[in-house]
């Protein structure tokens, strides 16, 4: 039962969609309107608001970071184990991915990703903001980056923790972010893709 409770409070956390509640504060439109409309950082760049998108991509880590960090630190009063963190961990992803408060119309969730992965260690989150920011510098697309970073994190789990529930949790989020991203594959591949800093007229009112 705490575990259950666990996932469902970690799942309404990530239902906080960031990109659409500053967007609303700083008087820009709905980023689920304009761009890629994607509700994250990348897409909220794109209004040309630069403050607007840094807030967006710490409010999505930090609801991430926060959610598992809150778990482990209750989880040995409550009697939740390993697999029950692990379980928290895809379900605030989930409540990125597919939020109940927006109609569960939700981000990639590569920023939320990020800070599921501090949460559980901050070598992981690291290693693979690194990874990310690696590929992004050198070629220039979010999308790109996000994908060699997802594919990257269950190794660096692996090797740095072996094979656990966690490992399992930080694959199947991996696993959802390719899935997420595969109309910018697509994209990718056709050279369709936008650039980190790209602007969309639609995102101003």
């Amino acid at each position: 039962m705490n575990t259950a409770i666990f996932a469902i409070v970690a799942y309404l956390i990530g239902s906080i969609s960031f990109a659409v509640v500053v967007s609303r504060v700083v008087g820009l439109s709905d980023p689920r309107t304009y761009g890629s409309k994607n509700p994250g950082a990348t897409n909220v760049l794109r209004s040309g608001n630069k403050g607007a998108a840094i807030a967006t991509l710490i409010g999505d880590a930090a609801k991430g970071w926060f959610a598992v960090w809150l778990a482990i630190l209750l989880a040995p009063k409550f009697g939740v184990g390993t697999a029950g963190i692990a379980l928290v961990a895809i379900a605030v992803f989930l409540g990125h991915l597919w939020p109940v408060f927006f109609r569960f119309v939700g981000g990639k969730g590569v920023a939320t990703a990020l800070g599921v992965l501090i949460g559980i260690n901050v070598w992981l989150g690291l290693a693979t903001l690194a990874t990310w920011l690696a590929i992004a510098y050198a070629f220039r697309y979010s999308s790109l980056a996000a994908l060699v970073a997802s594919i990257f994190a269950p190794f660096y789990y692996g090797l740095l923790f072996g094979i656990n529930e966690l490992f399992f949790a930080v694959l199947a989020m991996s696993s959802l972010l390719l899935y997420r991203h595969s109309q910018n594959i697509a994209n990718l591949m056709a050279g369709k893709e936008s650039k980190i800093g790209s602007k969309s007229a639609e995102a101003k009112k």
